[in-house]
């Protein structure tokens, strides 16, 4: 861990742009609690406050509908949100349900000790994937009630391997471990780890009320309307968080079927992307920052190079494609599913449950070369209702999870 934080430094040192971010953010956390030397007692102005970290944009996705429903219920509640990534943070840093928005500082024993002095929470909860080790020992020897949410382990996890021992202690530490599955729960029982609850994951209740509060888009509006010379609306397909690979196929099926529409939202969308995107169509779309109503009356392919938009864009499509799986692992299925249309991804998703559930309940299909991706969009085309109405099933199989931890973490007879 320690290697892992002066690589950082040294990145940071030599110019990377996010390690220079999380080195600067962290220490301004510390500065910003650190209490000059005048100061006769402890700052107190988060003492009792509950304390939630989130590692990045994703986690904080999953923590949204817990913070919304405490803040809601108890707005006298000082809640404190920390990140580890500066996309998380930078990205989330005015938000205004919590009282304030730190960096978490890099997980050394005296960090732990520093920022745990000058919080005082008298709850934490992580989400899915954080196990500093100084922060949960320090928290569990101040007897500080600790909680994970919305995780999901697998057989093959560090914690679970022979060598992975000192890891798996760590999840000693926690109160209690809300877990997204069954199988989850059966693994951590296995290990003796019993204090476990399956509660499901609290990302379907945050894109169900995204989902409700979706405001319409005007460029959308019109891209969607039908042409004037054709009988019947084109099909659209919106295309999220889409990398070089996943690209390339679709450009080949926008060429092949000339009833489909085609929204691409890039995962990158720095000048280098987008000119490779530009050589992709031959330059053949209306880029969204460029858009009006008489270049996109005419388009067949819009760009979105802005973000923040991609959760109301599937709103308007007929079919889904989520980018990511020829890489690393898919992006968000859920906020594409949430709308009720199919939807369709690489072959990098068994890390995924909420994909593998789509799939199994008939709402998505999962590609590897271009001709699955044809055949598969074809049935999506031609099956769109059917299997539409199997992803919205699947949403609302899903929804509650917040509920649940909610009245377990904040019980109605307990005092403030």
């Amino acid at each position: 861990m320690r290697i892992y934080f002066l690589l950082v430094r040294i990145a940071a040192l030599l110019g990377h742009k996010k390690a220079r971010l999380l080195v600067k953010g962290q220490a301004d956390t510390l500065n910003s609690l650190r209490h000059s030397p005048t100061d006769e007692a402890p700052n107190n102005d988060y003492k009792g406050c509950i304390w939630i970290h989130a590692a990045s944009v994703g986690e904080f996705e999953q923590a949204r509908p817990l913070i919304e429903r405490l803040r809601k219920q108890k707005p006298e509640q000082k809640i404190i949100l920390t990140f580890f990534s500066p996309s998380g943070y930078e990205m989330h840093k005015d938000y205004d349900k919590v009282d304030k928005v730190f960096y978490l500082p890099f997980a050394t024993h005296k960090n732990a000790c520093a920022f745990i002095d000058a919080i005082q929470p008298k709850t934490a909860v992580f989400v899915k994937y954080e196990f500093w080790k100084p922060y949960l020992r320090e928290l569990h020897q101040r007897n500080i009630p600790t909680y994970l949410i919305s995780a999901i382990f697998r057989p093959g996890q560090l914690f679970f391997l022979p060598w992975g021992k000192p890891y798996k202690r760590l999840l000693f530490y926690f109160t209690h471990l809300y877990v997204q599955d069954q199988d989850s729960l059966l693994l951590l029982n296995k290990h003796g780890i019993n204090n476990v609850s399956v509660a499901g994951d609290t990302r379907f209740d945050r894109v169900k009320n995204i989902s409700q509060l979706t405001r319409k888009i005007p460029q959308m509006e019109v891209f969607v309307q039908p042409r004037m010379l054709e009988q019947e609306k084109r099909h659209i397909i919106v295309a999220g968080s889409t990398w070089q690979p996943d690209e390339q196929l679709l450009a080949k099926y926008i060429d092949e079927r000339d009833d489909v529409q085609l929204v691409l939202v890039p995962h990158e969308i720095n000048d280098e992307h987008l000119q490779y995107i530009f050589q992709l169509f031959n330059g053949r779309y209306v880029l969204y920052s460029q858009a009006n109503k008489h270049n996109l009356a005419t388009a067949r392919v819009l760009v979105v190079d802005l973000m923040g938009l991609l959760s109301r864009l599937y709103k308007y499509a007929d079919i889904a494609y989520v980018g990511g799986g020829f890489g690393v692992g898919i992006h968000n299925t859920l906020e594409a599913a949430v709308y009720g249309i199919p939807v369709a991804f690489g072959p990098n998703y068994h890390k995924f449950r909420e994909a593998k559930g789509l799939i199994k309940s008939g709402a998505a299909l999962s590609v590897k070369n271009y001709r699955q991706l044809k055949d598969g969009l074809d049935r999506m085309i031609a099956d769109k209702d059917t299997m539409g109405q199997a992803a919205t099933a699947y949403i609302k199989s899903e929804i509650g999870a917040t509920e649940r931890i909610y009245k377990n973490l904040f019980p109605k007879n307990n005092k403030e």
